[in-house]
């Protein structure tokens, strides 16, 4: 979990494991971790923006019904609440499975005949 929540490298610890937001870097700068030869895909991305959208509605909705603000309150408050969410739970769940794809030392699967 360190991985994703630090950013830290899975072989060394070093805090190289990103290098944007949520790009990972190519390689680590401390122990030549070849980062970017892993694949963690985008599934994570399609989950955990289902996950926020469902979390935001229903605190929208429970705003909207207890105070009533504005249309813009709502905008406002829930555009970044899901932006932030999404972003730092997607660096979350790429780093731990990252992280994971390293330990377990996954490969692409292969049919021997």
């Amino acid at each position: 979990m360190e991985c994703g929540l630090k950013g830290l490298c899975p072989r060394c610890g070093a805090a190289t494991l990103f290098a944007g937001a949520v790009r990972f870097s190519p390689t680590c700068g401390a122990c030549g971790l070849r980062i970017g030869d892993f694949n963690v895909g985008d599934g994570p991305a399609a989950f955990l923006t289902l996950i926020w959208g469902a979390i935001v509605t229903a605190l929208a909705i429970w705003l909207e019904l207890s105070v009533g603000p504005p249309w813009w309150v709502h905008a406002l408050v829930w555009v970044p609440v899901t932006a932030a969410g999404v972003v730092y739970s997607l660096r979350v769940a790429k780093g731990w499975l990252l992280a994971a794809e390293f330990r377990n030392a996954a490969r692409e699967g292969k049919i021997t005949p």
